[in-house]
């Protein structure tokens, strides 16, 4: 089981991405946009710099559900490999069994 701090931390960076979501990418666009003038891109380039460094979205780091584990982990179940095991040998995931050879 991971630290509770650890787990907290990463839901107070998904809040603040969700938050943040749109400023950061209409500033993006003002940034990426060749056509507006140097000025106004810097200007935008600055308002960018100047959002919280955790709202975003590289700074997310994907964790177990059940766990919180940061490692080995399944994307379409959410869960980390020990847990996948774990729920797999329950017969708790449809169609997966436990090998024997």
């Amino acid at each position: 089981m991971a630290k509770k701090a650890m787990i907290e931390r990463e839901k107070k960076r998904q809040k603040l991405v969700e938050q943040y979501a749109a400023k950061r990418a209409a500033l993006k666009e003002i940034v990426n946009d060749e056509s507006k003038p140097m000025e106004e891109r810097f200007r935008a380039s600055l308002k960018l710099a100047k959002l919280p460094r955790n709202s975003s979205a590289t700074r997310l780091h994907n964790r177990c559900q059940l766990t919180g584990r940061p490692h080995a982990y399944y994307r379409k179940l959410k869960v980390s490999r020990i847990a996948l095991r774990d729920l797999g040998a329950n017969g708790q995931i449809p169609g997966m069994v436990k090998s024997s050879w």
